[in-house]
């Protein structure tokens, strides 16, 4: 499991009890991260711009 991380700046408060996940983290040395959910696989990636895309 990744540790989680505190954020760099104040959150609104409903957002303060989130669980919060370093892409980086997930990701380990590379881009790219498989996340599942209910058994279906999902693709992370961190791209050249430092964005994340989710896809399917």
């Amino acid at each position: 499991m990744t540790p989680m991380t505190t954020l760099p700046y104040p959150v609104r408060a409903e957002e303060a009890d989130l669980p919060v996940h370093d892409a980086r983290a997930l990701t380990g040395d590379g881009i790219r991260a498989r996340i599942l959910l209910d058994g279906q696989s999902y693709m992370l990636r961190i791209t050249r711009a430092g964005k994340l895309i989710l896809t399917k």
